[in-house]
């Protein structure tokens, strides 16, 4: 497979993005791009304690090739903690899930790196953070962009661009908890995010997750779809869904904060389906807590008069501090320029590298 550095092309791109510095100034964790391991344990939210890779060396990706010495799934293997950076732009593809283990950071700043075939795998792994990588064109029975289970935790998927995978773009089931999405950019695509596996998983009760500054951007229906977990939604921007916007089924619980829902053709932004749990005698759905969210172009709610968002956590149980803005146009017009892969440079790293 070809192999080669775009570093002209993305200097170009660099000096010519200076606009879009002043908007993500506004936007939470600006800082982290000031040096290499800011990242670290900075998401906001459910998977805030994530630190990946922080106490590891540096891991240069230096071929495009799926596996073999350089390679991102050699790096992702190793047992050690590593902080995975990239030394090539292009495309990966992928004939096999590529698996994440612990403690690793994949930082995509720098390059511009495309996962392509199937995706990653992030199972029975703790402290993972997946930064500025596009995922595009995934194929096979079950293939998701990123696949969290089983019993994963302390995760933060960061400006990720993911669009066109045969099932989701991001699954998160099997007892896997304590996870972010943040500032990433769903595009071309049916089944965007489940969250919590079927109605038979009652172990997925444990599971806690935050969406936050995210662009779903004309994608079908998932934005999410929630069985049995507590999900924090707040300053995403969700547009011209094929269905409906947010799913509320089993016993799940919905807090949506500051968001803003625009129809298209389908009017209703919140949906609930009613299953039965497998440790209980009658069928159930799910509550939802709107609070903040602006509907515009005709958008109907959809929420449930007798429910009320009864039942439904606050966020402040269980963390402290979130960076909020309310849901306006000068939000809109952020999400849908700063989200997804961002061309930014790789920050310097204050220890030294190491191959």
């Amino acid at each position: 497979m070809e192999q080669r550095s775009d570093q002209n092309q993305m200097d170009q791109v660099l000096s010519s993005s200076t606009s879009g510095t002043h908007m993500e100034e506004s936007l939470p964790y600006a800082h982290v791009d000031s040096s290499l391991r800011a990242l670290a344990a900075q998401a906001q939210g459910f998977g805030r304690f994530a630190i990946g890779g922080l106490h590891g060396s540096v891991y240069h990706v230096t071929t495009l090739a799926e596996d073999g010495p350089g390679s991102l799934r050699e790096g992702c293997r190793k047992k050690e903690p590593l902080w995975i950076v990239f030394d090539v732009s292009g495309t990966i593809c992928l004939s096999s899930y590529l698996n994440v283990s612990s403690y690793k950071t994949v930082d995509g700043r720098g390059q511009r790196i495309k996962l392509t075939g199937k995706g990653l795998r992030l199972k029975e792994c703790e402290h993972v953070i997946i930064c500025n990588l596009e995922f595009e064109g995934g194929r096979g029975p079950d293939v998701d962009g990123i696949q969290i289970k089983p019993k994963s935790q302390h995760i933060w998927i960061d400006r990720c661009s993911l669009r066109d995978y045969d099932d989701g773009l991001i699954d998160i089931t099997r007892e896997s908890t304590d996870i972010t999405i943040s500032r990433c950019h769903f595009a071309k695509h049916d089944k965007t995010m489940l969250i919590g596996a079927d109605p038979s998983h009652v172990g997925d009760r444990c599971i806690q997750v935050t969406i936050h500054h995210c662009f779903f951007d004309g994608t079908r229906q998932r934005h999410p779809r929630v069985r049995y977990g507590k999900v924090h939604l707040y300053n995403n921007y969700t547009r011209n869904w094929g269905i409906y916007a947010v799913c509320a089924s089993v016993e799940s619980q919905i807090y949506s904060q500051c968001n803003i829902y625009e129809a298209g053709q389908k009017k209703i932004a919140f949906k609930f389906y009613t299953e039965k749990a497998a440790d209980k005698e009658g069928a159930a759905t799910g509550c939802i807590r709107s609070e903040g969210d602006l509907f515009v172009c005709g958008t109907q709610h959809g929420l449930m008069a007798e429910s009320g968002g009864h039942g439904v956590f606050h966020p402040s149980e269980y963390y402290p501090t979130w960076t909020v803005a309310p849901a306006a146009d000068a939000l809109k017009h952020l999400l849908k320029h700063c989200t997804g892969w961002q061309c930014v440079p790789r920050p310097a790293d204050q220890k030294c590298d190491a191959k």
